[in-house]
Formats: C-alpha cells, structure tokens, sequence
C-alpha cells in the first residue's frame, strides 16, 4: 500500500475534525471522517469518506477504524457533559486504535495545567484546579499510560484558545467576529490588556496531521505552534483594520460570566476557566518546533482567512 492510499480516521466533523481533513485532503490522503448523524456539512470535499457511528459503541468505533494507520480524536460531548462523556468516548475510541494497531493522535487542550505562573511548557505537572481541567488531566494521564504499556501508539496535540474558519463557540468565535464585520462592538472574555496564546485552527490540524506521520512523535504530547501571544485588544484591533471599522470592544469579567450563565449554558460552564483570561496565558511550543518546525501562521493572515470565512458564511 502507497503511502496516499493508508486512511485516516477522523472522529469529529466540528472545526477541528475539518481543519485535519483538509490538511491531509492537501497532502492527498485517503480520509474517511465519522460523526453520529453521517450528515455531511458543506465545506467537506466530494473526495472526502463520511461514515455514520456512535464513538461511544467500541464495536463501531473498531469498524469504522479497521484499516486505518492513523486515527484522529477531535470530537467531543456537549462542554457541561464533558465530566461524564468524555473519558467513556476517548476510551471507546482509543480501544478502537489499539485493536486495529493504528497509530492514535488526541486533540488536547491546556486545561490540565491550571494556573500557571509563567510560559507553559509540556514538562509542567497536571494542576488542575477546576472540574474539566482534572477530566482533561484523567485523560492525558490515561493515554500516555495506553502507550507506555504498549496497548496503544498515541500521541497528544496540545491547542490553546482557538480561531479561524468554521469556528464559532470560542474566546474568539461568532460573539467577536460578526460584529468587527458589522463595524459595532465585538464582546471578548476577560481582561482585554493581558497576554494570551491563541490558536489558529488550521495551524491546530496540520499539527495533528504532523504527528501522526512521524514516530518519534510517539508516547509525547506537544504544544502546537502558535504565533507570538498578543493581547486581546491588539489582536481584535487587527481584525477590525483589516475590515476598515473603528475598534469597539469589551470584555466580559467573571461576575458578567456568571450572570450570563444563568440563561446560557456554555456560559455557565466557562465560569471556572475564567482565571486563563484573568492572568497572562503564554504557551511555549518550542519542542514542537525544535522537533518537526513552525508552522504557525502570523495573525494577521489567521484573521484574514478568518474574516473572509465569516464573510461567506456569516454576512454582516
């Protein structure tokens, strides 16, 4: 077998799932993405397998794998299910890759870490200090142990906050960019003035993508690369420059937060992870790029690519 003809499995459609589907669609792999519904969305090319499975049944998760010499793990449940649902999905999907000796590269966030005092780096111990930080930390802690007793050939990519196309229920998502479209006030999180790492989503895929190809990745997590960190206010007055609009913007504290989530769930559920926009929030990715290079994307074409997406798709 051609090394364009091994599949890859990608478990989630969401903004992510799709941003790994279009790295390898790029590089002219044979992919075959999996959601609940089988419902295919609009952006995903005619090329592109889509096939229907619940993750959380390993029986389908081992059929719809059998084959591949990678797997991807981008989906998630519902983000105020994630203390009961997520470990059961990851576990389902991780037997998966073990059972049909494919390669297993998880999509992580930083949430294991808690408060840190400075950059972080992949060597800081796991402490958490809020609910879905010790879930994200249980998982991370539950793969590198899979692969360090040979049951699994894993690895994990680390993102920040994320950005870009498709991506709506974020820091940066429709709540920020619609209104720099509109040329009226953009509502971020937290303190606007403080450094923070945010991610651009396809820079988020194309790591995913990188580390499934090499196998010193292995038995690893890394961070992905990122640009330089930049305030909040600097990066959203970027986007706003860019579309000719005076910058107008606000930020949310924890108090608006809590406020908001007694009508909105996913704010209710941010509540606690508030402190990463209450302190400088620096990632440090060097032993990705040390590794395998820097891929990050400057931000002002992040954005660009961003603004033209919700163009398209979310007309001012």
């Amino acid at each position: 077998m051609s090394n364009n003809e091994a599949l890859h499995v990608i478990f989630g459609t969401g903004p992510l799932g799709l941003a790994v589907m279009r790295e390898l669609h790029r590089r002219g792999k044979r992919v075959r993405m999996v959601n609940r519904s089988g419902r295919r969305g609009a952006e995903m090319p005619a090329q592109i397998e889509l096939t229907a499975a619940d993750a959380y049944n390993q029986e389908q998760a081992r059929a719809v794998t059998q084959g591949a010499a990678v797997v991807y793990q981008c989906a998630q449940p519902a983000y105020h299910q994630w203390p009961e649902k997520f470990p059961p999905l990851q576990t389902s999907i991780l037997e998966a890759a073990a059972a049909n000796d494919a390669r297993l590269i998880v999509a992580e966030n930083l949430y294991m870490y808690g408060l840190v005092d400075g950059p972080i780096t992949e060597d800081l111990p796991f402490r958490a200090h809020t609910r879905k930080g010790q879930v994200r930390a249980r998982m991370a802690e539950q793969l590198l142990e899979a692969h360090q007793r040979g049951h699994v050939r894993a690895a994990s990519a680390r993102g920040s906050d994320f950005y870009g196309p498709g991506v709506l229920n974020s820091a940066l998502g429709d709540r920020v960019f619609v209104p720099i479209l509109q040329g009226k006030k953009a509502s971020a999180v937290g303190n606007l003035d403080l450094l923070h790492t945010y991610t651009y989503i396809d820079d988020f895929g194309k790591a995913l993508v990188v580390l499934g190809e090499r196998e010193e990745a292995l038995g690893q997590a890394w961070h992905v690369p990122n640009p330089p960190p930049l305030t909040t206010r600097a990066l959203l007055t970027m986007a706003f420059q860019q579309v000719g609009h005076t910058p107008q913007m606000s930020g949310m504290s924890k108090l608006m937060m809590r406020i908001g989530g007694l009508f909105v769930m996913a704010a209710r559920e941010s509540v606690e992870m508030m402190y990463e926009f209450e302190h400088p929030f620096v990632v440090d990715h060097g032993k990705f790029a040390r590794a395998f290079g820097d891929h990050a994307t400057p931000h002002d074409a992040a954005l660009a690519q961003t603004l033209s997406w919700y163009k398209t798709h979310h007309a001012a």
